[in-house]
Parts: C-alpha cells; sequence; structure tokens
C-alpha cells in the first residue's frame, strides 16, 4: 500500500475518536528512517496536549491498527504533540494562526524571497499577508510550499 493510501486509512480509523475527544489531528507521517518504519500521528487540543493524552490515543490507535491492520509491514507507532513550531497544514491552521509569528516556504519566489518569517496579519482562503520587519508580503497560498508556527527568541 502506497504512503498517501497508508496516511489515509489510519486517518480514517483515529479521526471519529479524536474528534468525540476533543482532540484535532495536526498530521500523520509514515515514513522509513534506516531500517525502520515508522507512523507518526500528531495531535492537539486546545490548552495543549500531554502524555496521558498521547498514552491514551496511542493505545486507542494501536488497538484499531491491530484490528483493521492496514500496515502489512512491522513499523514503530508514535503519538505526540506537533510541537512548539506546529506545522500549519489546513486551511483553519492558517486562520489560526494570525496574530502569530509564521515561517512560510513558497514553490516560487515572490518578491525575490521563498521564505518568509514575521507575524501573519491577515489570511482570507487565498492570500497571506505576513509582516516581516517593515515589509508586508501578500504571499497566494496556492504558491505556499510549507507553513508552521515560529518561535521568536
Amino acid at each position: 500500500m502506497s504512503t498517501s493510501k497508508i496516511k489515509t486509512a489510519v486517518e480514517d480509523l483515529v479521526q471519529p475518536y479524536l474528534s468525540s475527544n476533543g482532540f484535532e489531528l495536526v498530521d500523520i507521517e509514515y515514513v522509513k528512517e534506516g531500517g525502520n518504519f515508522f507512523l507518526r500521528i500528531f495531535v492537539d487540543k486546545e490548552g495543549g496536549i500531554d502524555i496521558d493524552d498521547c498514552g491514551r490515543i496511542s493505545e486507542y490507535v494501536s488497538e484499531q491498527l491491530d484490528k483493521n491492520d492496514p500496515i502489512t509491514d512491522a513499523y514503530f507507532l508514535e503519538v505526540s504533540s506537533p510541537g512548539a513550531e506546529r506545522p500549519l497544514k489546513k486551511e483553519e491552521d492558517v486562520r489560526k494562526a494570525i496574530g502569530k509569528n509564521v515561517f512560510l516556504t513558497t514553490y516560487e519566489p515572490i518578491s525575490g524571497a521563498k521564505e518568509f518569517e514575521g507575524l501573519l496579519l491577515a489570511f482570507d482562503g487565498e492570500n497571506a499577508v505576513v509582516r516581516t520587519g517593515k515589509r508586508e508580503y501578500t504571499i497566494p497560498y496556492a504558491k505556499v510550499a510549507s507553513a508552521r508556527l515560529a518561535i521568536v527568541f
């Protein structure tokens, strides 16, 4: 089964449980590192997620994966928080990040740059407006390759 099909199958298994228990599915990764496969599920909730939450989710996911068995290879299951520099995978994630510091990369240069780190001022579904220093950039969302929250030191 392809990586995208595995991710979709896992999402279908876990999303109802997560939603009904107040959790948000941030991302799913299925990757090979060294000689091992890893299934990583990144989850969050209002106020943050803790180790007990991760443990309960891991137990549930493990049971569901054993029952439904969408992955034929041996793998390690990891359930964790997306971290302080959380990826912004969906449009709703970007909307929630308005007023926060973000780091965006684009597929092609915009005003001569492909990386933008600064305050997300606005997002309307089509364009993100980011202020870096004294300059504001309007970045078409279709050209965003990746987005995440950014920590400012």
